[in-house]
């Protein structure tokens, strides 16, 4: 599947194709989600203008099969970036097929080639085939996220 994958750019015209695949993905990981008009309002174009994101859709023979984004943060306290991958879904008809690997990969090889000094990603809880992906890639676990307040 890897030589037919693609990722193109998802264009400001493409907004509401983009949020109705994304509100999916995050219904997938919270069947409670319900996306508030801020959500509605300001996620795309909030992503759109930071130069240091990359939103791409995952193309698969032809057709939108997914999305994937990642992109860069200044570390805290010390003159570094790291890569981060914020979000990478792949509808349910593709998966099982290496298109999710192989998107990976080449998020990862964008961030490697850049010189970052670590790529960092959070993956749910309970999401255990993500987890296995990340794995897979040579991610390793190092801290669990405690959260106080709001929707998981």
């Amino acid at each position: 599947m890897e030589e037919r994958l693609l990722l193109t750019p998802v264009a400001r015209e493409e907004k509401a194709a983009f949020l109705e695949m994304a509100e999916r993905h995050f219904r997938e990981l919270n069947p409670e989600f319900v996306p508030m008009e801020d959500w509605r309002r300001h996620y795309f174009e909030s992503i759109q203008a930071n130069d240091k994101m990359s939103l791409q859709w995952i193309v698969a023979a032809g057709r939108r099969a997914g999305f994937v984004l990642f992109g860069f943060e200044s570390h805290r306290f010390l003159p570094r970036r790291t890569g981060m991958i914020y979000e990478l879904y792949v509808a349910p008809e593709y998966r099982r097929r290496g298109v999710g690997e192989a998107c990976a990969r080449r998020a990862v090889e964008f961030l490697r080639a850049r010189r970052v000094s670590k790529i960092q990603l959070e993956v749910m809880d309970g999401n255990e085939k993500a987890a296995a992906l990340w794995k897979k890639l040579g991610f390793a676990k190092v801290s669990e996220r405690f959260v106080l307040g709001g929707a998981r």
